[in-house]
């Protein structure tokens, strides 16, 4: 089995490198690893860091030639993934990869199809209250309209076969990516458990890229998948 790693990346030359060594110090036993890395048309040194990783045994580099949004370079790097499951991952320092055995562990007993890492469940270090509390408000949104509890719906690991993210034909541009999977994983019936993870937040002084919008935005794509034909 193989665990595919998206990363998409825009301007995060202070943390590409620290994040590429973190997944690939990953201890997975037999479940072998790759990363697709999409720069998402960086303006700062993350391109050129980039390039050393090019040829890299395990590493896929991929670039949009303009700023198209992390749901864009999510469904680039989809379209080069090679394993059987697929996770994402942030490239900057507020997930810790090491979560990837715990995440990854329902699927491959076969008592998930879904696998979501919540931070509520688990360590939350930094966060801005009301960053807390929209992100409440996102996971008591999903439960209202779908009817299963959710914890933490915009989290950014989300884990589940490739294939199956694929037959999502996602349509996100931005971050949206998480509410359009949470909508479709639920509407299509699969199996969604949650386990804890550690979080550790940045500050938007040091790269932090959401804003209040997209939590606008997540709404009105739960809503939207939820009732849509």
């Amino acid at each position: 089995m193989k665990l595919s790693v998206i990363v998409p990346a825009y301007n995060e030359e202070e943390t590409i490198d620290e994040i590429i060594n973190r997944v690939r110090a990953v201890d997975l036993g037999d479940v072998d690893l790759e990363m697709v890395i999409v720069d998402d048309a960086s303006t700062d040194g993350t391109p050129e860091r980039l390039k050393t990783y090019r040829g890299e045994a395990g590493i896929t580099v991929l670039r949009h030639d303009s700023n198209r949004g992390k749901g864009a370079a999510i469904r680039t790097g989809l379209d080069s993934a090679s394993g059987d499951l697929v996770v994402i991952q942030d490239a900057d320092l507020e997930y810790d990869p090491n979560d990837y055995p715990r995440l990854i562990k329902p699927i491959i007993d076969g008592d998930a199809d879904v696998v979501f890492g919540s931070r509520f469940a688990g360590s939350v270090q930094n966060m801005r209250y009301i960053n807390v509390v929209a992100n409440k408000v996102l996971a008591w949104a999903a439960t209202l309209l779908f009817g299963k509890r959710i914890t933490d719906e915009a989290t950014c690991y989300k884990v589940l076969a490739t294939d199956t993210l694929r037959s999502f034909d996602l349509q996100c541009e931005r971050f949206e990516f998480c509410p359009e999977v949470t909508a479709k994983t639920l509407r299509r019936g699969y199996r969604l458990v949650e386990v804890p993870i550690t979080y550790r937040a940045r500050t938007f002084e040091t790269g932090k890229k959401i804003r209040t919008r997209d939590g606008l935005e997540a709404i009105w794509t739960l809503l939207r998948f939820r009732f849509k034909p």
